[in-house]
């Protein structure tokens, strides 16, 4: 569920692994959630994600042989291949105390590989979306260009994801991520030679970006191979900071970088970020077998992006859990609505920085709160009421508030929007191994869609109507499409509650 970005995840058991090798969006990294990766997306929980990872968009355990059940408990923890020791074969460590902090999370090497390649993508991905929207402009003196610019670095995620996460399930995730980064590099590169034609240049944008996807279903699903349980939903927590804190130095950087060195240049270097990431999962990440492939021993992208598609919507749980992590399409209208609440309260370019900020900053005390403080079961039975209070600020705009009690309520929001860490985690429990990479990806193109519809369908009401009410219009039917999937979760949310508490049962 993304880097997101669905980038959000919680729970307190570890994902089963396959005896070979085991996505918020979010949503992603994300949820993912924004401008992009937020993926890591966030799945959604704080600002528009650029790929949940998923950010951000959420994914998944089962055994190697197929879906699991409702009522299948998850293997016990196990080395990150199923193997029941760590790289060098000595005895896996047990499963941590759910209090766990980060601090253990990052004295794990491929974690730190990945979270690092990660932090290069976003920061990469934001200094890209600067340095091309501005070379074209240059170009063309033309607003209109520089927007159709920015709208092709969405537009690939929300086409690929359907088509292209299937890739991390069929191939060797390390290598994925790889491949990935070392085809966004020379993309990227031949942006910025000197005199492309515009066309030339959103061609190659809009290629460029499609690794992004399996980039991000890869990314995501290898995570929960390497970390699992409380580890799992610390490392998400790091993730969707991380793409939090990649994004304001990538638009800080970016911005800087463009204004010394020139657009075509700050493009072309920017290549280096993708191949520095490729090397460091390279040299910081073991090779594991791909977790399936198709009964003739040939991968088939079809077959798995049609059994995928059938896994996420034919299980009441995983769609519960993918509704969830796309209702951040409702509750993230403000955000699109920035500029105009700012001119409103009578505050300038700085009013609509923090009004975009609230969110963030919402997230950061949401998902410390979530992690550190709440146990896990109980964070399974507040995910519904959670994402009702997700939406519910925004019913205060009826009062008419002023700036500071604005960036309050979106604040407030993005305290609440952490639950998507919560189905992140839900979703990596029902998932099975081989089709974790897909289900990310799904999941965080739904949320790239919803959070791009919602903050384009804001933009147009506005036109017509004025902010408060589009405002208020999107919190009363985020809460109640959120109470709606509350009732039906609180319904269906045993099984996942079982399964996490599996592992502790059979130990005692």
């Amino acid at each position: 569920m993304g880097d997101p970005h669905m980038e959000s995840r919680r729970a307190s058991v570890p994902p089963r692994s396959g005896g070979t090798a085991n996505p918020t969006g979010g949503p992603s990294d994300a949820g993912e959630p924004v401008p992009a990766e937020t993926a890591e997306p966030p799945l959604g929980g704080s600002a528009p994600a650029a790929v949940a990872d998923a950010d951000d968009t959420a994914p998944a355990s089962g055994p190697p042989d197929g879906p699991a059940s409702p009522g299948d408990p998850p293997a016990a923890a196990q080395g990150a291949d199923g193997d029941h020791g760590d790289d060098s074969g000595h005895p896996s460590d047990p499963e941590p105390d759910w209090r766990s902090g980060y601090r253990e999370v990052m004295r794990v090497p491929e974690f730190r590989a990945l979270w690092s390649a990660h932090a290069l993508s976003i920061t990469g991905n934001f200094l890209l979306n600067i340095a091309v929207t501005v070379l074209v402009y240059q170009q063309t003196s033309s607003a209109l260009a520089a927007g159709i610019t920015l709208a092709l670095t969405f537009i690939p995620q929300i086409v690929g994801g359907p088509l292209l996460s299937g890739l991390a399930d069929l191939f060797p995730r390390r290598r994925v991520i790889i491949v990935c980064d070392v085809i966004r590099a020379l993309l990227v590169a031949a942006i910025g030679i000197p005199g492309l034609p515009i066309w030339g240049i959103w061609g190659l944008l809009f290629v460029s970006i499609l690794p992004m996807v399996p980039f991000g279903a890869a990314r995501a699903a290898l995570m929960a191979e390497i970390v699992q349980g409380e580890r799992y939903v610390a490392g998400s927590a790091i993730i969707n900071l991380t793409s939090q804190a990649g994004t304001l130095v990538g638009l800080a950087a970016g911005g800087w970088i463009v204004a010394s060195i020139g657009a075509n240049s700050a493009v072309m270097y920017n290549g280096l970020t993708f191949l520095v990431s490729a090397a460091i999962v390279y040299l910081g990440v073991r090779h594991r077998p791909a977790v399936r492939e198709d009964g003739d021993g040939r991968p088939s992208l079809w077959r798995v992006t049609r059994e995928g598609t059938r896994l996420v919507f034919g299980d009441p749980r995983l769609r519960t859990l993918g509704l969830f992590a796309w209702l951040a399409g409702l509750y993230m209208m403000p955000y699109g609505l920035a500029n105009p609440l700012a001119d409103a309260a009578g505050g300038g370019a700085t009013a609509a920085g923090l009004i975009m900020a609230g969110p963030s900053m919402g997230a950061v005390v949401g998902g410390f709160v979530l992690t550190r403080l709440i146990n896990p079961v109980t964070r399974m039975h507040l995910l519904g009421p959670l994402a009702v209070a997700a939406s519910a600020p925004l019913l205060v705009w009826l009062a008419d508030p002023p700036l500071w009690a604005m960036v309050a309520l979106l604040a407030l929001a993005g305290t609440a929007a952490s639950y998507q860490f919560v189905a992140n985690a839900a979703f990596v429990l029902c998932v099975p191994a081989e089709g974790r990479g897909l289900a990310f990806g799904l999941v965080a193109a739904g949320l790239q869609a919803a959070q791009g519809i919602g903050i384009a369908l804001a933009s147009l009401l506005v036109e017509v109507t004025s902010t408060q009410v589009v405002i208020v219009g999107a919190g009363v039917a985020g809460v109640a499409c959120a109470f709606g999937l509350a009732l039906h979760w609180s319904k269906i949310s045993r099984s996942a509650i079982e399964m996490m508490n599996a592992p502790s049962q059979a130990a005692a």
